[in-house]
């Protein structure tokens, strides 16, 4: 199996499990740094923030049932964590958890002739971000923005 056939098993496998323990699965990263292989699961809550406890223990379970499923031949180094509150925006849920908050947007083509957008997100459907900006709203196709990211004051 390639690392990519790896990734979308575990993926597959625990998005289920961490949302019956209460939490979201954000993104599974699964490369090689230095001579280690690294499964990086990063974990959040819809209306976001982990606890390092929290992550600690989902470190262990994910361990436990990993060993117990065979997945992965090779040794690895397994980390969970939160993905940061500067972390780039790339999915509906991503934007959700943002709902309210103030993000600065850089898009691949234009909207009303500008390229990069700063406003506050009202509303997130399945192709667009609605952004408030200066009383206006703005809708932005998820498939034009080529980063996106929470502005923290």
């Amino acid at each position: 199996m390639d690392r990519q056939e790896i990734i979308n098993q575990l993926t597959n496998i625990l998005e289920g499990f961490l949302k019956d323990k209460g939490f979201d699965l954000v993104e599974v990263i699964y490369r090689q740094e230095g001579r280690d292989l690294v499964l990086r699961i990063l974990v959040d809550r819809l209306e976001g923030g982990i606890t390092i406890d929290e992550c600690a223990d989902i470190n262990s379970a994910i361990g436990i049932m990993l060993e117990e499923k065979a997945i992965l031949e090779n040794d690895y180094i397994l980390e969970v964590s939160s993905p940061g509150l500067d972390r780039p925006l790339k999915t509906k849920k991503d934007f959700l958890r943002c709902l309210n908050k103030d993000v600065r947007f850089f898009l691949r083509e234009p909207v009303n002739g500008k390229l990069e957008w700063f406003g506050r997100i009202s509303g997130v459907d399945e192709t667009n971000v609605g952004v408030e900006i200066q009383g206006d709203i703005i809708k932005i196709d998820y498939s034009n923005i080529n980063k996106a990211r929470q502005e923290l004051f």
